[in-house]
């Protein structure tokens, strides 16, 4: 039985397009021809019974490549199992793959009823209990489908969002697997991916068309690449403990000793902001949280007030804006042992010419950019639009032009660095997109950094994210929890490892 991806249950990574392609061609090259189509329909159908124990109609959509072959193979198994199975096939214009061809022929051998892609008729009702599987495209989508395969990912994309369950073999068709653009993908109940994840299952459109992921790897290996994107979860969260293991403090430790953050920002009407990341800090494990630029807090009287920040130390700056971020943040970029970059920060330092040499001057020292796709595009000179496209690449060019760690905030939060490997964060959900959660994500990052400086930045910029989007899997999805930023601080010290 495939095992389920998310909550991660081991470390695991994913892997662009090319690099699966690889990983498929050495696989193949290892083994009998049409071992892994034949273990990939197995799977399949093995999963959609575990899931659907008691469903007696499945109906599958196989393309004309590989994905589709997958498809064949898993409905062959369902018929033999005494389910009621009707495939639709979209046929290659040419000769097409011969595992695929080898499929087509003994599905037919076995009686299951073919019929083409485009006899199906959307306007007729399908029975509450049919079960439609999507093994229409696999990986390498770069742009909309086209002709019949575009009319049958169509088909089933109605189908989905008139209350039919859809389950999709290794991509929903449509969606991007390597940038988790929607291209007219359906919105499935659950997704089986073959080999490794992929990224665009986890960031951009596609967290919300995959449903649940789980993950098949047919019994293969393989060797990590630089094109690997590491996956974040909860279970990254024990790495905490290695870095600045509370256990180990000793009896005679103080708050002196547990980081020092200063927390610059919060104008009028705004404070808010500055008090969430200074909260947010304090609960993370700080030793002493200073605000400046803000009123005090008087909910949490833990945070201290002081008029100017006197230099060094560990930094968050831009929550809440006002003027002390225009007049304190050429000295925070030059001073601040560690510093958080966030909101009106980021802001300011858009409207720079030379924003991207101010920042290389801090080249050694922990920096961490925690933009959203509005701010990301005001720093790269861009629109929104062209970073939720390609929401790897653009997270990583801002890395690299900016030689420091970037968290580009949004659905499969993605945490770039100049020089290692980049990650996908694969905790949390829209009860994130309140006001105010962004400045907590700041303030416990803040946090983590003044009390493990010696930790990699961009790992523990990673921790901070898994940790935030852990706080609230447990939680309905958007706001009817009734999770605000000051409660979800709550949530997040009750999940310390």
């Amino acid at each position: 039985m495939p095992q389920r991806l998310i909550p991660l249950a081991r470390p695991v990574q994913a892997l662009f397009a090319t690099a699966m392609r690889e990983l498929e061609t050495q696989a193949s090259q290892s083994l009998p021809a049409g071992t892994l189509m034949a273990r990939a329909g197995l799977a399949a159908a093995q999963w959609l019974r575990a899931l659907h124990p008691h469903a007696r109609q499945v109906t599958v959509w196989c393309g004309p490549g590989n994905n589709g072959g997958d498809g064949l193979v898993m409905a062959r198994h369902l018929h033999s199992a005494g389910l009621s199975v009707t495939v639709h096939t979209v046929d290659p214009e040419g000769p097409g793959p011969v595992d695929r061809a080898r499929a087509l022929a003994a599905a037919r051998e076995w009686g299951l009823a073919i019929s083409p892609a485009d006899d199906f008729e959307t306007s007729h009702a399908e029975p509450s209990d049919r079960i439609h599987v999507d093994a229409l495209l696999g990986i390498g989508l770069r742009e909309a489908p086209r002709g019949a395969v575009a009319r049958a990912v169509a088909a089933l994309r109605q189908l989905s969002t008139s209350g039919v369950q859809v389950l999709a073999l290794d991509l929903p068709s449509g969606l991007d697997g390597d940038r988790g653009r929607d291209l007219g993908a359906p919105r499935c109940q659950a997704t089986l991916t073959f080999l490794a994840p992929k990224p665009g299952l986890f960031t951009g459109d596609g967290r919300d068309l995959a449903g649940q992921l789980w993950l098949e790897d047919l019994g293969t290996e393989f060797t990590p690449s630089l094109e690997a994107a590491e996956l974040w979860g909860a279970i990254q969260l024990a790495r905490w403990r290695d870095w600045a293991p509370r256990s180990r403090w000793p009896h005679g430790s103080h708050k002196g000793r547990q980081g020092d953050v200063w927390v610059l920002g919060g104008a009028a009407g705004m404070s808010g902001a500055a008090h969430l990341a200074g909260r947010a800090a304090l609960a993370s494990g700080a030793g002493r949280v200073y605000l400046v630029g803000s009123r005090s807090d008087p909910g949490e009287p833990g945070l201290m007030h002081r008029p100017s920040w006197p230099g060094g130390d560990t930094v968050v700056a831009g929550c809440g804006g006002g003027a002390v971020i225009a007049s304190s943040l050429p000295q925070a970029i030059a001073q601040a042992d560690r510093l958080v970059l966030d909101a009106d920060a980021l802001n300011h330092l858009a409207g720079d010419a030379d924003w991207a040499e101010q920042l290389h001057a801090r080249e050694g020292r922990p920096t961490v950019l925690t933009p959203h796709p509005l701010e990301a595009a005001r720093l790269l000179r861009t629109d929104v639009a062209t970073v939720q496209a390609d929401r790897p690449s653009q997270a990583r060019l801002l890395a690299e032009r900016s030689r420091c760690t970037v968290v580009l905030k949004g659905s499969g939060t993605v945490i770039a660095h100049p020089q290692r490997p980049w990650r996908l964060n694969t905790t949390g959900h829209s009860a994130l997109a309140g006001p105010g959660t962004g400045d907590v994500l700041a303030g416990w990052l803040g946090g983590l950094l003044a009390q493990a400086p010696e930790a990699p930045t961009d790992e523990v910029a990673a921790l901070a994210v898994a940790w935030h989007g852990a706080a609230v899997d447990a939680l309905p999805l958007g706001r009817s929890a009734g999770t605000t930023a000051s409660t979800l601080i709550g949530h997040m010290a009750a999940i310390a490892p």
